[in-house]
């Protein structure tokens, strides 16, 4: 076969250019209408005072940087956010309240639980806030999507963990009441990092108590955990037992999403059905819907009261996606659904935040402690875009001290 020389010399490994093919966008789109561009333009919007200030501090901190350095913001010592490999592992690199008695000068504190004396099976969960804070070193504080940056329109600080006391429930239940009431009295909003659930009902007492405000719950599980006991005690399996036995937190404000499987123990099934909560499977929300299934949930914890409370257990999403819990099932949420559910039942207001059942002996790649970031993140981010973060301090009119 002969070949025309010309086109023999322009070949590249003996092939032909491909053919130019024309592309055509979508006759209708408009790339200023995506919310991809809207999030560009509201980032200019946003302030950069917070993160020169931090950076002030840095050097102020940690002396300034080799003469050798070009980015003069760059201290000797790491100090703030960056580099994200180096520093001290407090959430998301906020600042460490040494004296607890300060912590009402931020609008939001972190607050460790390491507690997992109520676990029935696998243990672990009392790393669940070392965990956390070390993968949150990956995060910053901006968000592309809400075009919120939480350095510049809130404070957060970390006051550091409960001293929880080993192998006894009860008196790590004192204690972390003792503590999540004391962050509350002081008006910030208190984040628990956990622990097992065994700790909602400290926490919501702790809240409860600081307050005559009747107050909601909205908790995310694939288990229902209401049943009054578990092996003789008071375990992670109950703390919603006790929690709506308290005088101002009613069982028919409990909104239960994600409930279901083969983990459910017929003992809660049967005090929940007993005390009239509320209870939405996967299957009721993959038919109603997200955004109609924040409605309702919404509708429901807000019935008669003044506040809400968020529970979030790492193991109401699919375990493929969260390894490192104590109780895995498969079924549950995916991430996506999980955090946007999350967000649009946090742009109402809190009282309060916990996150449960991040066991790092478990996780993978660090991935469930991940979610664990994300969750508090993603519920700071809804309350600031929606001007809600602080709202809770209205109904606290018991405040203790100590």
């Amino acid at each position: 076969m002969m070949f025309d020389r010309r086109a023999r010399l322009s070949r590249k490994a003996g092939l032909r250019p491909p053919p130019q093919r024309a592309r055509h966008h979508h006759p209708d789109f408009d790339k200023l209408a995506t919310e991809g561009w809207k999030a560009l333009e509201a980032e200019s919007r946003l302030s950069e005072k917070g993160w020169r200030k931090e950076q002030q501090w840095a050097l102020d901190m940690g002396l300034p940087g080799a003469e050798c350095l070009t980015d003069k913001t760059i201290p000797t010592f790491s100090r703030g956010q960056l580099p994200h490999f180096a520093g001290i592992n407090t959430f998301m690199k906020a600042p460490y309240v040494e004296n607890v008695r300060d912590v009402g000068k931020y609008d939001a504190a972190i607050i460790g639980i390491p507690f997992d004396t109520g676990t029935t099976y696998r243990p672990g969960t009392r790393f669940g806030p070392q965990g956390i804070r070390r993968i949150s070193a990956l995060y910053q504080p901006y968000n592309y999507e809400l075009g919120v940056d939480l350095r510049e329109q809130m404070t957060l600080c970390d006051v550091g963990d409960v001293f929880t006391i080993p192998a006894n429930l009860e008196k790590s239940f004192d204690q972390i009441t003792r503590g999540v009431a004391h962050v509350a009295s002081s008006g910030a909003l208190p984040l628990m990092l956990g622990g097992d659930h065994a700790i909602g009902f400290p926490c919501v007492r702790g809240i409860a108590q600081c307050t005559s405000k009747r107050i909601g719950i909205i908790h995310f599980d694939r288990h229902i955990d209401i049943q009054e006991k578990d092996l003789d005690e008071r375990m992670h399996t109950t703390p919603w037992y006790w929690a709506t036995n308290l005088p101002n937190v009613p069982a028919t404000n409990l909104v239960q999403l994600g409930i279901g499987g083969w983990q459910v123990p017929r003992a809660g099934v049967q005090e929940a059905r007993k005390r009239g909560t509320n209870v939405l499977t996967i299957a009721d929300i993959e038919k109603i819907g997200l955004e109609k299934t924040a409605e309702i949930a919404l509708e429901l914890a807000w019935k008669d009261a003044d506040a809400v409370y968020i529970s979030f257990d790492v193991d109401s999403i699919d375990c493929g996606f969260v390894p490192g819990t104590g109780w895995p099932e498969p079924g549950g949420f995916l991430p996506r659904e999980a955090l946007k559910l999350l967000g649009l039942v946090a742009a109402e207001g809190l009282c309060g935040l916990e996150v449960v059942e991040v066991s790092p002996p478990y996780d993978t790649s660090d991935i469930t402690a991940l979610i664990g970031v994300r969750v508090v993140v993603e519920v700071l981010g809804s309350m600031v875009a929606h001007g809600k973060l602080g709202a809770h301090k209205r109904i606290i009119d018991k405040p203790v001290k100590y």
